[in-house]
């Protein structure tokens, strides 16, 4: 994001209801030898913040189900204020969304910066009855409100399958094996083996006399530092990363918490620490309540970061462990793009939200109730296309999710032929379109369609496109491989049409004359799509067609050019 578009976000006044702000000032009791302020302290803080917001929604109890990843951007020291803001983003049955902010000042310059963001799932608490509470939706006010309760219904099914994907891919071998063979200067992995037991007082419980989630993951960064430290490393690492975890049951009042944490694997640069909370009582089994991955950075005293030894994993297990944390890297480093097709599916479909959410559209021309608005960000060049059709909604979806019919109303779908369906909602198409010079040379693409019906009221039908790579289908002689960075359409039951694009090079050549009022080629597009549409629908009743955005670019010989999620592309 630029600075101004950030400016134009904090500008939006909300009045949410379920909005919750904390402000602590860093005392030497919250830090560490380093004067620094301990992650776990910060995350007890992010833990009673969210929890208020989310029981302030709820009018009921609530408790942490669960947390997305976490990346700590910058450090806060002594005499700082930390500043904690949590807001429901959407609530569903008798779970929510609670999204977290946490920023830092320094009261003597006047500095603010961003330490994190993260987004926590709470879940309410049964009646003495033993009936669940169900709860009342969220009616989002702002643009940014909107956005975010878009994206929640994305990420909640990101979360059903993270552990699913992780498995899938070792047992598919979509990463690479790490090397784990013996090196003379290795560190044994069960050196670096940390337990503790914590009973559990007063305290350490919420008002419902669980212990709080935030003073659980205390404890575990408390051991995992621990394990990093003085195990591994022998000088003080800086924890950079919690990895997605999740709550699988409650602590009570006089639980022992046994505590284990290991190094899991050892990168060039950072650590990877695997803990385990179990919970038990004095004659009672353990019950595995918790487990987390935390990466930790050692940096010198310049800031950058140090060579650390090579980990020698235990058999078996410990070999298990080794290859996972490879795999959590490369999802972490690809921002699960490229490593499996549902974490490109996320960002496929949020880039596209996060276009319609743009602000200050320009409208350059309208003809024959086809609008065409256009919008400069710096070197970025977006457009939009608004149009109604007398078409329901449902149908609309499933006329232009057929992605191979497009050529039909589409003039510059020369070509559209499936690969492959992926799943239900995920398709991988190849598109040829035709140059606009008279003598140039076709363009191919490969594109991911992902599809999504709404989650609830106030959702919209999506179909979200963007180019992948895929070594059984190589550039096509004759053809330029282009890439489509966002792409798609949003169907929506209002009596606004909007259609978004943004322009790339390629792009350019075929909406720069319409843009200047010196052709109609995608209003005769649009009223194409209309009849298409109009001549194949199921039922009479007003929609509207949101249709998002064709953004393309020369094909790059760099792979990791595919986890981009521009929203504008370069003029």
């Amino acid at each position: 994001k630029t600075k101004k578009q950030e400016e134009e976000e904090e500008e939006e006044v909300s009045d949410s209801p379920t909005e919750v702000k904390m402000s602590q000032i860093i005392m030497p009791c919250h830090c560490n030898h380093r004067q620094e302020l301990c992650v776990g302290q910060l995350l007890k803080w992010i833990d009673i913040t969210a929890c208020l917001s989310a029981e302030r929604h709820a009018m009921s109890p609530c408790v942490t189900a669960s947390m997305d990843d976490i990346n700590f951007e910058h450090t806060i020291r002594v005499g700082q204020v930390v500043s904690i803001k949590s807001k429901v983003n959407r609530a569903f049955n008798s779970s929510m969304e609670v999204g977290i902010q946490v920023s830092c000042e320094d009261l003597f310059s006047g500095h603010h910066w961003k330490v994190c963001h993260a987004y926590a799932t709470f879940v309410t608490q049964r009646k003495e009855t033993g009936e669940r509470v169900l709860l009342k939706p969220i009616v989002p006010e702002t643009q940014k409100e909107q956005l975010e309760y878009s994206l929640a219904a994305e990420r909640r099914r990101v979360r059903m399958l993270h552990d699913d994907i992780i498995k899938d891919l070792l047992t598919h071998g979509c990463i690479q094996q790490g090397d784990s063979v013996e090196f003379s200067n290795a560190v044994a992995a069960e050196k670096t083996k940390v337990e503790s037991v914590e009973l559990v007082l007063p305290p350490h419980t919420n008002h419902q006399v669980n212990t709080f989630g935030g003073q659980i993951m205390a404890w575990m960064v408390n051991v995992a530092t621990i394990a990093a430290r003085y195990r591994l490393c022998q000088t003080h690492p800086t924890l950079r990363t919690i990895d997605m975890f999740t709550f699988r049951g409650p602590s009570q009042i006089g639980d022992r918490l046994l505590l284990k944490a290991i190094v899991n694997n050892a990168f060039t640069d950072s650590i990877e620490v695997g803990v385990r909370a179990e919970a038990y009582q004095d004659l009672g089994t353990n019950r595995h309540i918790n487990s987390a991955f935390m990466i930790f950075e050692v940096l010198d005293d310049h800031g950058k970061p140090c060579t650390l030894p090579r980990l020698q994993p235990e058999p078996l297990e410990g070999e298990r462990r080794f290859q996972e944390a490879i795999a959590r890297k490369k999802i972490r480093l690809d921002r699960y793009i490229i490593v499996k097709h549902v974490y490109l599916s996320y960002n496929n479909v949020s880039t596209l939200k996060t276009l319609a959410s743009r602000k200050k559209w320009r409208l350059s021309s309208e003809k024959d109730k086809v609008r065409l608005y256009s919008l400069e960000e710096k070197t970025m060049l977006s457009f939009r296309v608004d149009t109604e059709v007398d078409v329901p909604a449902h149908t609309a979806f499933s006329l232009l999710a057929e992605l191979c019919n497009r050529p039909s109303w589409d003039t510059y779908y020369q070509k559209c032929d499936l690969i492959h369906q992926v799943d239900d909602d995920d398709f991988l198409y190849h598109v040829v379109t035709p140059s606009v010079h008279p003598k140039g040379i076709h363009q191919d693409f490969i594109l991911l369609a992902s599809k999504r019906r709404p989650c609830g009221s106030g959702d919209s039908y999506v179909i979200a496109l963007r180019s992948v790579l895929l070594t059984s289908h190589p550039p096509t002689e004759g053809c330029n491989r282009g890439e489509v960075l966002c792409a798609g359409f949003i169907i929506q039951d209002t009596k606004n049409n909007i259609y978004y694009n943004q322009a790339s090079p390629e792009v350019l050549p075929y909406i720069s004359s319409d843009i200047a009022g010196l052709s109609t080629s995608f209003y005769n597009i649009f009223s194409s799509c209309r009849e298409y549409l109009t001549a194949n629908r199921l039922h009479c009743t007003s929609e509207t067609i949101t249709g998002e955005n064709l953004n393309s670019s020369p094909q790059s010989n760099e792979a990791d050019r595919l986890s981009l999620s521009l929203c504008s592309t370069q003029q």
